[in-house]
């Protein structure tokens, strides 16, 4: 039952937190390479971590 509240408060401000987001990037310019360039950077490393075992 414990699960049950937890994952639903974690879901539940997951939300609010994207709805948030979804605002903001509507009335604020937003630098997409910047963003494109970093989620890369992270894609990469999972990978590099996936294939090496390092990290």
């Amino acid at each position: 039952m414990i699960r049950l509240v937890i994952l639903t408060a974690l879901v539940v401000v997951a939300w609010l937190l994207i709805l948030q987001a979804v605002r903001l990037a509507k009335v604020s310019t937003i630098d997409w390479k910047g963003l494109a360039v970093a989620a890369g950077f992270v894609a990469l490393a999972f990978y590099l971590r996936h294939v090496t075992g390092m990290g």
